[in-house]
């Protein structure tokens, strides 16, 4: 059985929006050409012409609050540190 193939596909998920009508209506992951994961947020919208559409937003995916191609590859050494003032 071969692996399955998901380059540049993914999926959307309801969002329970839990009190943030600002928060996007559907969210998922999806896999670049390069096969790098990515979020996705789709928000459900109507046009001035009242046809029903989505609007989505493709970003890296964050961890600890940092996107990721912006969070360190390595973990941190003991003495990495000792140069904070507090």
């Amino acid at each position: 059985m071969t692996d399955y193939d998901n380059t540049d596909s993914g999926a959307l998920f309801r969002n329970d929006k839990r009190g943030n009508e600002k928060a996007p209506d559907y969210t998922g992951d999806i896999y670049d050409a390069s096969g790098k994961k990515r979020r996705i947020a789709a928000w459900i919208k109507t046009s001035q012409g009242g046809k029903t559409y989505m609007q989505l937003k493709v970003e890296d995916v964050w961890q600890n609050n940092q996107p990721a191609k912006d969070y360190p590859e390595s973990k941190p050494q003991d003495g990495d540190f000792d140069d904070i003032p507090f």
